[in-house]
């Protein structure tokens, strides 16, 4: 394995980070990382490349699959790389400092997005009725 790298920048040595370790549907023996009350539902690659891209973070989004992953959909595939050190080892953010801290500020950030709080308002309904029901919602605000 002489190709193999200790430089932090390098992409091989970025953070790796499935949807499955910050999801509150999963158990901890399906891959959850952190506690289930701070984890969000369901949550894709392309949410945690944007919240942290917005962070400011080098990130890389990977075709992967999770291991412990049984349902194959494109929905569940996908792995987040994300860079936390520099090539001279100091830290790229200091308040990303280790894999928690990135899960944490993740699973903080992810219910903010415009794609989560305006399905979160019609989702239910909107199923159901069609363009109707999100009409009426629309209008009591």
């Amino acid at each position: 394995m002489a190709h193999l790298t200790t430089n932090p920048a390098d992409k091989e040595r970025f953070m790796c980070i499935y949807p499955a370790y910050i999801n509150s549907k999963k158990t901890l023996a399906e891959g959850r990382r952190i506690p289930a009350e701070k984890a969000v539902e369901n949550p894709s690659c392309a949410e945690i490349r944007d919240v942290l891209t917005a962070a400011g973070l080098n990130v890389l989004v990977e075709n992967k699959m999770y291991p412990r992953e049984w349902n194959r959909d494109a929905q569940f595939r996908g792995r987040v790389r994300i860079q936390l050190k520099l090539q001279d080892g100091s830290l790229c953010q200091d308040k990303f400092a280790s894999r928690k801290d990135v899960m944490f500020y993740v699973v903080e950030m992810i219910p903010k997005l415009k794609s989560r709080t305006q399905k979160s308002g019609g989702a239910e309904a909107g199923s159901q009725q069609g363009e109707g029901g999100k009409k009426g919602k629309k209008k009591k605000k």
